[in-house]
């Protein structure tokens, strides 16, 4: 198989390309040259917001199996290159978000749930909703809707994470200490390892798929305790999680989601829209995810292999409680009364 990958050197493109070539594929990767690319992939360098930068790929006589694009900001850049490649590509494969489903989808949403409006390509920037809406509205003007693969996925994590959401945990954990763990335990996840992400694309093309598919783990894969207790062992268990109740970290002014990644209240809006989606066509059509364990051991030990610093996407927020925020409110958690076992207050 032949396959281009528009970008290919961080985090999905890098998981898709290392994915491609291991399955013995011929990899090409289309980018600005600011990362070096992965060892066996041949490289094209152009940059698809100036206006002569797709002139690598014009030149170049390449034809292939499929094209996957990660592209997340105007979909301007998916309307040329889709146009550009759709002669000489036979799929193009668009990872798009599940933040494109009209806000905020009940649980259990699928692929048929109403979407925003998609951002005309020459409207300029809007907001990553409408963005990602465009992007695929784009891929499938371009190759139709029997050839673009529109991949909604949910949070994704795993090594080459340049987001910073479980990095965050893995080295806040490694810290050790008290660690303000937001409850409760069994609050139910839904992500996807990258690398599980990429294999369901490079699946699908194989399958020759089309169409929007949900990509993330089934409800009950993954909790939050299954989590965070993966990544207090990983980390060499001096950590001490004090599950904390939702109401007491909504309380003093936490932000969900952000300052605290991965987490979000259950029984709110985004909880059903993060974390409740229905993935039945994604399973039946080849997604295996690999327990929560493995995802965050890998992370733990590629964040090691590089240092310990992530790195950090400059379009996307910090993630991460401040320490003093954290060290209030479980001092203040500690001294309150026992509320009569309510799962939360400490572990």
């Amino acid at each position: 198989m032949r396959l281009l990958v528009l970008g290919g050197t961080e985090f999905v493109g890098r998981a898709v390309v290392e994915a491609a070539l291991g399955r013995g594929w011929d990899v090409t990767v289309f980018n600005r040259g600011r990362h070096g690319p992965v060892p066996g992939a041949r490289p094209l360098t152009g940059d698809r917001t100036s206006p002569d930068g797709l002139t690598a790929l014009t030149e170049d006589e390449g034809e292939w199996d499929a094209v996957v694009d990660t592209w997340s900001a105007e979909p301007v850049a998916v309307d040329r290159t889709a146009r550009l490649l759709r002669d000489r590509a036979q799929r193009y494969v668009y990872v798009s978000s599940c933040s494109v489903y009209t806000w905020a989808p009940p649980a259990g949403y699928a692929e048929d749930a109403p979407l925003v409006e998609g951002a005309e390509p020459d409207a300029g920037p809007t907001d990553y909703a409408r963005d990602k809406r465009g992007g695929e509205l784009a891929a499938a003007a371009a190759f139709g809707a029997d050839r673009s693969l529109l991949v909604r996925a949910g949070l994704i994590l795993g090594p080459y994470e340049n987001v910073g959401r479980l990095p965050w945990w893995l080295t806040r954990i490694a810290r050790g200490g008290p660690v303000l763990a937001p409850g409760p335990r069994d609050l139910p996840l839904q992500y996807v390892d990258v690398r599980d992400l990429a294999e369901w694309i490079l699946g699908a093309v194989e399958r020759e798929l089309s169409g929007p598919y949900n990509l993330m783990s089934p409800q009950g894969h993954a909790t939050m305790g299954t989590l965070l207790d993966a990544c207090a062992h990983v980390t060499g268990g001096a950590a001490e999680l004090r599950w904390t109740d939702p109401d007491v970290v909504l309380g003093a002014g936490i932000e969900p989601w952000t300052q605290l990644p991965v987490w979000v209240p259950p029984g709110s809006d985004m909880h059903d829209a993060l974390h409740a989606a229905d993935v039945s066509r994604a399973v039946a059509t080849g997604l295996h995810c690999r327990p929560v364990a493995d995802t965050v051991a890998d992370t733990w030990a590629w964040l090691k292999e590089i240092g310990g610093t992530a790195p950090q996407r400059p379009d996307r927020t910090r993630k991460g409680l401040d320490p003093e925020v954290e060290a209030r409110v479980l001092a203040a958690a500690t001294a309150a009364p026992d509320p009569g076992g309510v799962p939360g207050t400490t572990s």
